[in-house]
């Protein structure tokens, strides 16, 4: 069976690997790039995101593919709750793990290194479950989606931030233009690395749109799924409840 490593078709085993690669690159300027890619708006999106949860201190949060700790700070800072930080990369997790540290920020934070197709975690243990720029590097979506319904206790949320599809069409052309001309340059320009860049384009572009992936989340048991656009749908916020 093969699937999408950005515009490439790869074996869906070699994809895990390929995906494990790109990070490793970046993981060290990841957060320097979301700046100079988004020009600090990654920022704002994920301020709305956290924004959207609302949960005592007492709750159980999961937030996956998470290595940067960058969601997790803004959760914990919200909520008052431990969040665990999984991720399959160990190198976005000893990165993100340390640079939190260093800024003080590690209290209420656990870091696990793990797979959203195969969660470390009880079936319905956990009260929310967020994914912020991370769904769309996985090699079989709807079996992560599956796990993280699996994961959630009954009445709990699941929170999805992700690059979408751009409903302005001349929003979509100047995005289109921006994401493959300038986006991989200045991945080579700052990190030094123009192909993973390349790769984080691509993607974005093979990602399911707004529709297909509420869609594909009610098909796993998510009921009340509703998505919010972002920036004309350059993001979009994706959230559904197990019932």
């Amino acid at each position: 069976m093969e699937t999408s490593f950005g515009f490439q078709k790869v074996a869906e085993e070699a994809k895990e690997k390929l995906v494990g690669g790109v990070f490793s690159s970046v993981a060290s300027r990841y957060d320097l790039m979301n700046d100079a890619m988004s020009a600090g708006m990654h920022r704002l999106w994920k301020d709305t995101f956290v924004g959207h949860v609302n949960v005592p201190p007492t709750a159980a949060i999961l937030d996956l593919a998470g290595g940067t700790g960058d969601i997790a700070v803004r959760l914990h800072k919200r909520t008052g709750a431990e969040v665990t930080v999984c991720d399959i990369n160990a190198d976005m997790l000893s990165v993100g793990r340390a640079r939190q540290f260093d800024k003080a920020r590690s209290e209420g934070l656990r870091w696990v290194c793990g797979n959203a197709e195969a969660l470390p975690v009880p079936d319905a243990s956990q009260d929310i479950i967020t994914i912020a720029f991370g769904l769309r590097n996985v090699t079989h979506i709807d079996k992560a989606l599956a796990e993280i319904h699996r994961a959630l206790k009954p009445g709990r949320q699941f929170l999805c931030l992700e690059f979408s599809k751009v409903t302005v069409p001349v929003m979509a052309k100047i995005y289109d233009a921006y994401s493959f001309h300038v986006i991989p340059r200045v991945g080579q320009l700052l990190a030094g690395d123009k192909d993973s860049y390349q790769y984080l384009v691509e993607s974005i572009r093979m990602f399911p749109s707004q529709e297909e992936l509420a869609a594909r989340m009610r098909a796993v048991g998510f009921t009340h799924v509703k998505y919010t656009n972002l920036t004309m749908g350059v993001v979009a916020i994706h959230q559904g409840w197990k019932v």
